[in-house]
Formats: C-alpha cells, sequence, structure tokens
C-alpha cells in the first residue's frame, strides 16, 4: 500500500476511537477506560460507592415526594454514551437496553435504576474484552426471557456467540410482538441467533478460515429444540413455523447444530434478564469480562 499511497507506519496502535488496545504476548485487552470515567464526570456520580450489580430484579419504591436523579435531557445524554461503552461491556448490555426503551419520558424509577448502572460501572472502570489466542471454531447460545416487559409483554431475546474462548457477538433486543408462548418467544431468538451465526461464519471464510463443522448452538427450552429437529406443526404451533423451517433448513445442511444446555449453564441468561449478584458474577465471567489485572 506505501508504493500507492503517502502512508506513515505509527507502528502498534493503542487507542482506536475511545477503545484502549493493550498487548500480551497470547492475548489483546480492549477497554473504554478513560470513556467511563468521563460517564461518571458527566452523571456527576464520580464520589459515590459502587455497586456489585448493575441490575434490580425488583423496581426501586418511589414516593411523589421524590425527585429524579436525573432530568430528561441528561437521562438521554448518559444513555447514548452507555451504548457506545456496550462496545466492549456485554456485561451491561441488558441494562443499558432496558434503560434505553424509557428514553422518550423516563420516570423517576428509572433514573434510580440509571444511577445504580453508573455505580456498577463506577467500580469495574477497568473491566474489558479480552480477545485470546485459542481454537477458531464458533458456539453460540441462544436464551429468551418470555413476556418480560412489565406493560406490553413483549419478550427479551439474547445471544452471543464465541470464536474459541472469545466472545465475537452479541445482541439484546426486545422482541417486536407477543409471543403466545416460551416456545415461540424462543423460535424468535433462535432464528436470529441462527442467522448471525451463519453471517459470522462467511465473514470467517473471506479470512480464509474455513468451518466445515456445524456451528453448536445451545438452547435451554427443550420444546424447541423438538421442534427443530422434529418439525410436527399443528394449530398450537403453526404461526411459529417460517422461523422453524430456516432454522430446520440449516440442520439438515450441517451448517449448525442445536444442543440442549441446562439453564445454570446458560451464558445468554445475562443477556435477557436482571439476576442476583452471585449469578451475575458467574455469567460474566463465563463471558469473559473482567479487570485488566486478570489479563
Amino acid at each position: 500500500m506505501k508504493s500507492k499511497f503517502t502512508m506513515k507506519d505509527l507502528g502498534l496502535a493503542n487507542q482506536f476511537l475511545g477503545i484502549s488496545i493493550e498487548y500480551t504476548p497470547d492475548k489483546y485487552f480492549l477497554s473504554q477506560s478513560q470513556y467511563a470515567q468521563s460517564i461518571l464526570q458527566m452523571a456527576e456520580l464520580h464520589n459515590y460507592n459502587s455497586v456489585a450489580n448493575p441490575s434490580s430484579s425488583k423496581p426501586p419504591g418511589t414516593n411523589d415526594a421524590d425527585s429524579p436523579c436525573f432530568d430528561a435531557l441528561q437521562y438521554r445524554q448518559i444513555i447514548g454514551s452507555l451504548q457506545y461503552l456496550t462496545l466492549t461491556r456485554p456485561d451491561i448490555a441488558f441494562a443499558v437496553n432496558a434503560l434505553s426503551q424509557h428514553m422518550h419520558d423516563p420516570a423517576i424509577h428509572h433514573t434510580l435504576l440509571l444511577k445504580k448502572l453508573i455505580r456498577y460501572i463506577k467500580g469495574t472502570t477497568d473491566y474489558g474484552l479480552p480477545i485470546m489466542r485459542s481454537s477458531l471454531q464458533l458456539r453460540t447460545y441462544s436464551n429468551a426471557d418470555w413476556a418480560s416487559h412489565p406493560l406490553t409483554r413483549k419478550s427479551t431475546s439474547g445471544f452471543c456467540t464465541f470464536l474459541g474462548d472469545t466472545i465475537v457477538s452479541w445482541t439484546v433486543k426486545k422482541q417486536p410482538t407477543v409471543s403466545r408462548s416460551s416456545t415461540e418467544s424462543e423460535n424468535r431468538v433462535l432464528a436470529s441467533a441462527t442467522a448471525d451465526t451463519i453471517w459470522i461464519k462467511r465473514l470467517l471464510a473471506d479470512f480464509h478460515i474455513s468451518h466445515s463443522q456445524p456451528v453448536d448452538i445451545y438452547c435451554d427450552n427443550t420444546s424447541t429444540i423438538a421442534l427443530a429437529n422434529n418439525p410436527v406443526f399443528h394449530g398450537r404451533t403453526k404461526h411459529i413455523e417460517i422461523n422453524q423451517r430456516f432454522v430446520r433448513e440449516h440442520i439438515l445442511n450441517n451448517v449448525i447444530r442445536l444442543l440442549p444446555i441446562s439453564t445454570t449453564d446458560q451464558i445468554a441468561d445475562i443477556l435477557t434478564k436482571p439476576l442476583t449478584t452471585p449469578r451475575f458474577k458467574i455469567l460474566r465471567s463465563k463471558l469473559t469480562i473482567g479487570p485488566r489485572s486478570s489479563v
């Protein structure tokens, strides 16, 4: 390229769009510590104590005399910044997604939950995403929290894909329509996870990294697995037939392999619902998200 363009070799990259890149003999470590600190300064919470969990399983109690922690404009500014922070922090992806759904009109308890999330970030500013030297085998975890939204009763989809020991893709999304059963909600996220996994597999092929074996996709819903492997459609499942046939086709073509996994080992749980602190810490470690010192 130097023969065609005027270029200057600046050596190894240390910063890229606010993402810090650190090198060790067998790993890279991506973090946004300085960016996280700027969010603390924006929220004026840098002097508060940290917490161990970004989410709360119960909405915080409020009364009419309480005032919001942030005004609507500040709420939207902080949420926008947090969305960029999730580039290296999938452990906060669910909390950010849940709070992003109320940017148009945040209530007092939403600002309290945002305050808790920022206090969690305060204690984990040096956390980041390691890229480790390992095998180049893909595996995906797919999960849904059925009818989790208290007002609309729409489900939350969550899936993540690992390349060897490194997480390379993750998604948290509220499903666009209401699912009539947990099987339907799991089936929707499974179809999305399958499409994303196939895209990553084709991207690896562009880098001449072949992946001849079927990609393992782990799902903890036995009805969804049974229906994918034996598509007997009847009145209760006809409405999910299109997604199921999409998944079934790729199973038959040996593109993916759908495997059962216990709910305890389902890593994608951290992307679909608030968890207790011990459970959250276990799944966060399985996502490989941790402090710089661990690298």
